[in-house]
């Protein structure tokens, strides 16, 4: 083999720009998901459109974790709050303490309950989890997932705010306060006819 002379040597310009057009192409796909990720709403705070909006609540009928049997039926006249939740879910740990304040807040009204629902969760788990931190509200044992289907339950922590008069108002995803769902209900309470 012999040596090229310096002014022999190729240079591959386009190997170059290729490289440099792959790269601004992933520099302009991370910027653009920084835009998304910091112009969408919190966790918490999202509400979502549902087919379920203005409509009436699926029901809910069923075992719970205390033995007895649960029918959302029985709860007319009431707002209820429907939550979708899984033990090893972190929103729905960290919704919990906001659950178990605006029950306790509720129950002694009566205006308003609320029930939870296990989605792709154990009996033994879910037990467990309301033992060690409270919540004395139903929690219907869903084993087929028909009321997370009824529900169109995708991913937990969801919720559903329904009226007394059973209809749908309001589907929360990512995790609730108490006090977004005062201001709900207070809301569609403001609005409603005298």
């Amino acid at each position: 083999m012999t040596a090229r002379e310096p002014d022999e040597v190729e240079v591959d310009v386009r190997g170059g720009r290729m490289t440099l057009i792959i790269a601004g192409s992933l520099a302009v796909l991370v910027a653009l998901l920084v835009v998304l990720l910091a112009t969408r709403a919190p966790g918490g705070e999202r509400s979502g459109r549902s087919p379920l909006i203005g409509r009436p609540a699926p029901a809910i009928e069923g075992a719970t974790l205390d033995g007895d049997t649960f029918d959302m039926a029985a709860y007319r006249g009431r707002w209820v709050v429907v939550n979708f939740f899984w033990t090893q879910c972190v929103p729905c740990i960290e919704e919990h303490p906001e659950l178990v304040a605006f029950q306790a807040e509720h129950a002694a009204v009566g205006d308003a309950a609320l029930v939870s629902v296990l989605f792709d969760d154990t009996v033994e788990d879910a037990t467990e989890f309301f033992d060690a931190n409270g919540g004395g509200w139903p929690v219907v044992i869903d084993a087929d997932g028909g009321v997370g289907v009824d529900y169109g339950v995708a991913r937990v922590p969801e919720s559903f705010v329904v009226t007394p008069t059973g209809i749908v108002v309001e589907r929360l995803s990512e995790g609730v306060t108490a006090a977004q769902l005062d201001e709900i209900i207070g809301r569609y309470e403001a609005a409603a006819p005298s």
